[in-house]
């Protein structure tokens, strides 16, 4: 499967800061991600503002609490407003991350790791398949920047994400600042993980900015540019795939929308090259 929007597409992360510009101005941005648990209310303003933007771009929803690798059974609660927003947004797909975000029904408001084991792959892949079916739209899961590793783990984190991606029949939502920011933190080739995945899978790719600290470590941490060496990263998937969407995430330190946009339109001078070097492929 293709993803529904163009893979030349670029959008930027619907953010409260940017809403005045955005109401203003109109700008020509292919389409925006809007964090689906902001707006899973039952009224008010952030359905009012929500309403604006549907009018004139498309809207894709990612959210932060699907809790797929906790131990604590699916939430249909939340499933149903989830799915209510989808059919609000009208959004080709939903995305969530591969990971677990709280126990015994507490949400602990991170993003959690877990052993990259055949067991884990077998039970996050029957929630996930569960949660497809259900919300009858295709559902991308994001890998995680890393900082801890397991002793217990039985593969590495690109077969294990693949793996789960087959075991579920779902989709990936591939983010190439998280691949680089785990390749400097556990000290592997970040274009072997580009080169593991299934790039027929891949509904859309984030890229952000990461933050070094004086150890080494690095943290995504989304409130700065993207470093040029994540553009690089991201210049090798576009090469190697054939081309995916993509949207900038912007959390903290937020830009001007001007300058955001100006900042996710770098992906242009990546996109457009390549798909010219297919199209004189064709030709030749």
């Amino acid at each position: 499967m293709n993803s529904p929007l163009a893979k030349e597409a670029i959008g930027i992360g619907l953010r409260i800061t940017h809403y005045q510009e955005i109401f203003e101005t109109w700008p020509e941005i292919d389409f925006f991600e809007i964090i689906s648990e902001n707006f899973m209310v039952d009224g008010g303003k952030p359905l009012e503002n929500l309403d604006r933007i549907l009018e004139r771009y498309p809207v894709v929803q990612h959210g932060v609490s699907l809790n797929v690798a906790s131990s604590d059974p699916l939430n249909f609660e939340y499933l149903k407003k989830l799915k209510a927003l989808t059919i609000k947004t009208k959004t080709p797909f939903v995305s969530d991350h591969l990971c677990w975000t709280g126990s015994h029904g507490h949400n602990l408001h991170d993003l959690l790791p877990f052993p990259y084991t055949d067991a884990m792959v077998k039970y996050i892949g029957e929630k996930a398949r569960i949660v497809q079916d259900y919300l009858e739209i295709p559902l991308g899961l994001e890998n995680l920047s890393s900082y801890v590793s397991f002793s217990n783990s039985e593969m590495n984190e690109w077969e294990f994400y693949t793996e789960v991606i087959e075991e579920a029949q779902c989709y990936y939502m591939c983010d190439i600042n998280n691949i680089y920011v785990s390749s400097i933190n556990h000290q592997f080739d970040p274009k072997d993980y580009i080169k593991g995945l299934r790039w027929d899978k891949v509904l859309q790719c984030h890229i952000a900015g990461h933050t070094e600290l004086a150890n080494g470590t690095i943290l995504d941490t989304h409130d700065q540019a993207v470093k040029s060496s994540v553009w690089d990263l991201y210049d090798f998937a576009w090469q190697h795939s054939g081309g995916f969407p993509t949207l900038l995430e912007r959390d903290d330190n937020i830009p001007s929308l001007k300058e955001t946009w100006s900042e996710a339109k770098k992906a242009l001078n990546v996109s457009s090259r390549c798909l010219s070097i297919q199209d004189k492929d064709l030709r030749v």
